[in-house]
């Protein structure tokens, strides 16, 4: 019998393996991204307290963009961007997640550079 190959366990895998070397501190927290068909979400964290610093999301309701497409994962990554800045944050440490680094993960990431985001 041929078994099914359960992309959300591997995807778990591999972002259990990321989140062994990578660790976000005060000076430097991690920039966590999940994404789901119909949502793209940013977190920015401080593992060591276990706080998160700023937070955006395509479900937000001040949040003008909606859905899981580019677009929204851009508007997501300037947002996340200039809410961390808002807390002092400068530099971060990029969580994908276990996902590929292509499309909207990327987008995100780009958005958030050209905000103004170290990584």
């Amino acid at each position: 019998m041929i078994r099914k190959i359960e992309k959300k366990k591997i995807r778990s895998r591999i972002h259990q393996r990321i989140r062994r070397k990578l660790s976000g501190t005060r000076e430097r927290p991690r920039l966590a991204v999940f994404r789901s068909v119909a949502h793209i979400y940013a977190q920015v964290i401080d593992d060591v307290e276990g706080k998160t610093l700023a937070s955006a999301s395509s479900v937000d309701k001040d949040g003008k963009t909606k859905g899981g497409n580019v677009a929204a994962a851009k508007a997501i990554g300037k947002l996340v961007a200039e809410r961390a800045k808002e807390k002092g944050v400068k530099q971060v440490v990029f969580d994908r997640g276990g996902y590929q680094y292509h499309g909207r993960i990327k987008a995100l990431a780009d958005a958030a550079r050209e905000a103004g985001l170290e990584f």
